[in-house]
């Protein structure tokens, strides 16, 4: 401010001494009012110009302070300047760093594997992420500011926003939902701010799917042992309550057996179900003969075979490469047993099964099934790994198959890295395949 004033007063001096030497005593007043003007002109120049700086930095949406964009200004006027430019450029910093937060904060919100959706006051679409925008059917961009009533017709989610009570979530079919694929979606929504609210969606379609085949699975071994235990009561009951004679009472041994037997066999698949998918992954130390393990299937594909088709079949086991396959011994074993036996219930009586374990020419090894049996209808193949699932639900139960078989064998090629192959048609035979990798598949050493 001193410096200020020094001016005023060197301007005011200035303009008296030339008014004295012009004037002489009268031109003195004019002068000194002729230097205050000038000195007045001066600063309220001054003065405009940092005022247009000014109002060009507040202008802007975002504001960016460029080096040298702020004026070069005498006394009070540049010092104001100066503080003024540090004013706005911690401003701007504290804007940048509030963007950066912000910027953060949406990238985690977009990386959600739930869909957010944050509504107005008035129910219109502030901001959505991407999974959101796949759920309800948005586009991200074009539909901000839309009401959710118009993009999501649903009337569940209808009754549910109108009802505003979002104490709990509701249910509604996806945008991508078919009846082929249906698609579930949970919704709950929950209030923030002045009348906002955040809409959180999530898709529960494989939580659903798997409940219904647990509820499945329950219904189906509560049912495969029901049957058994009614016919082993029954005639518990009879050999109670009749004298029978000794033939009679034998058969009805021998068919309490059997049922016995049956229950038997569908509580080993479930163990082995449950031993597969709680055990750890089988490693490659561990190496099995192909032979042997096609020799075991042989004994027991013979022995069922005498029983179920008294007027035999042909049963055919080749082993060309003499291989070693890496794996659990008793995992590979259960799997190309449920191969064989399969294909010896299901194949009528001189009927032929053709077993072979093979090495294809990119080094991977196939073991391969084929039966001359009634065939599998198509729309059947991609539903025979399920638990349970029969194509003929009386000949299976008749010969003694628990549902499970091709399931324990998906799950141990699975667990081998094997891919499991499935051709059949109707009226000509089925053929069923486990191709392992190479890396699992050696040729076996021979003794020295």
């Amino acid at each position: 401010m001193i410096r200020r004033w020094t001016v005023f007063a060197c301007c005011a001096l200035a303009g008296a001494v030339l008014g004295w030497w012009v004037a002489a005593r009268e031109g003195l007043a004019w002068g000194m009012l002729l230097g205050v003007t000038l000195w007045q002109l001066l600063d309220t120049l001054h003065a405009r110009r940092l005022l247009g700086w000014l109002r060009s930095e507040q202008s802007n949406e975002t504001p960016v302070l460029m080096a040298g964009s702020q004026p070069r200004l005498p006394g009070v006027w540049g010092e104001a300047a100066d503080r003024v430019r540090r004013l706005l450029k911690n401003r701007h910093a504290q804007y940048r760093e509030s963007q950066a937060r912000l910027d953060e904060f949406l990238d985690a919100l977009q990386a959600s594997p739930n869909g957010v959706v944050l509504l107005d006051d008035a129910g219109r679409i502030e901001w959505c992420n991407q999974m959101a925008a796949q759920h309800f059917g948005f586009d991200a961009q074009r539909d901000l500011q839309q009401h959710i009533a118009n993009l999501v017709r649903d009337p569940a989610f209808s009754a549910y926003m109108a009802a505003a009570n979002f104490s709990h979530e509701v249910l509604l079919p996806g945008s991508a939902s078919t009846p082929a694929r249906p698609v579930r979606l949970s919704v709950h929504a929950h209030r923030y701010g002045q009348g906002r609210k955040l809409l959180l969606s999530r898709d529960i379609t494989a939580l659903e799917q798997a409940e219904a085949m647990r509820r499945d699975f329950v219904a189906n071994v509560s049912h495969e042992i029901r049957t058994p235990l009614t016919v082993v009561s029954g005639f518990i009951e009879t050999l109670q309550t009749f004298p029978l004679k000794k033939a009679e009472r034998e058969r009805y041994l021998g068919l309490m057996a059997q049922q016995s037997q049956r229950m038997q066999t569908l509580v080993d698949d479930l163990l082995t179900l449950s031993r597969l998918e709680g055990s750890p992954l089988p490693g490659a130390s561990e190496w099995s003969p192909a032979r042997a393990l096609l020799s075991q299937c042989e004994q027991e594909a013979r022995a069922l075979s005498s029983m179920l088709a008294p007027q035999g079949q042909e049963l055919v086991f080749d082993s060309s490469a003499a291989c070693e396959i890496a794996g659990t011994g008793r995992e590979l074993v259960s799997a190309m047993s449920n191969l064989v036996t399969n294909a010896v219930r299901y194949t009528p009586s001189g009927g032929l099964i053709r077993v072979s374990w093979s090495l294809l020419p990119d080094g991977r090894g196939q073991f391969r099934v084929t039966d001359s049996g009634p065939g599998i209808a198509p729309e059947h193949l991609s539903r025979l790994t399920e638990r349970f699932y029969r194509v003929d639900r009386s000949r299976s139960r008749e010969s003694g198959g628990t549902g499970l078989g091709l399931a324990i064998v998906k799950h141990v090629a699975q667990r081998h890295g094997a891919e499991l192959q499935i051709e059949s048609q109707v009226g000509q035979g089925s053929t069923f395949s486990i191709v392992f990798p190479a890396a699992r598949v050696r040729e076996q050493p021979q003794p020295a």
